[in-house]
């Protein structure tokens, strides 16, 4: 039920940008969109992620073909600021930086390795789940940045954690808290987070996304 209702929002919000720039949108974009929300419908029942990966790509495809320098502006904006924001938080230590078109990560399922790794995508379907990571070192950095993302984030007690999340038009939810619209930023520290030896960075950025972060007690 859960996963319907989130599905229905991001539906909605990409209608609403379908709206909102209706002038400069034609038949085969609002195809295109339509594609887009099936695919990632798919991809989220699991029942045919296959056939939820070729719709995305096919939407892809026509947004490519029909606003082409629309698509390399905004591309060329998302890695200029991914760099810049990329640089400015990167430690002195290892830093991982991944580069996908569409990126499907799910850190929710067995225990995994925290590393500082910067993520840029086009479509992102992103479940990270803080209490089953394995923290080699002090202090680490997540970045996750792209176009459209969807990012389901379980924040852990045993370690301090900040977060700065910022979706141009999406949903930001913590907790039981929720904020839906434009330019939505919101910035947060766990109350632990000075006295931990173990700290968690996380920056997500997104141009529409939707963000739900969850404290496990």
């Amino acid at each position: 039920m859960r996963d319907r209702t989130r599905m229905w929002a991001i539906t909605l919000m990409i209608i609403g940008i379908a709206l909102i720039a209706f002038k400069w949108m034609g038949f085969f974009t609002i195809v295109a969109l339509v594609l887009l929300v099936y695919g990632v419908y798919k991809i989220r029942q699991g029942d045919d992620v296959k056939t939820g990966y070729i719709l995305l790509t096919v939407g892809c495809g026509i947004i490519l073909l029909d606003h082409l320098l629309l698509v390399i502006t905004i591309l060329a904006i998302s890695l200029a600021v991914f760099y810049a924001k990329a640089r400015k938080a990167r430690p002195n230590k290892d830093y991982i930086q991944r580069h996908n078109f569409v990126q499907s990560i799910h850190w929710d399922r067995d225990p995994w390795t925290l590393r500082n790794i910067g993520m840029m995508h086009v479509l992102g379907e992103l479940d990270v789940d803080l209490t089953l990571a394995i923290i080699e070192d002090g202090d680490n950095i997540l970045m996750f940045q792209g176009i459209v993302g969807d990012l389901d984030l379980v924040l852990s007690e045993d370690y301090g954690v900040e977060i700065d999340a910022f979706v141009f038009f999406g949903r930001i939810g913590l907790g039981r808290e929720s904020d839906t619209g434009l330019m939505n930023r919101i910035h947060w520290r766990s109350p632990n987070y000075e006295q931990s030896e173990q700290k968690v960075k996380i920056i997500v950025s997104y141009l529409v996304g939707d963000i739900d972060i969850r404290i496990n007690n």
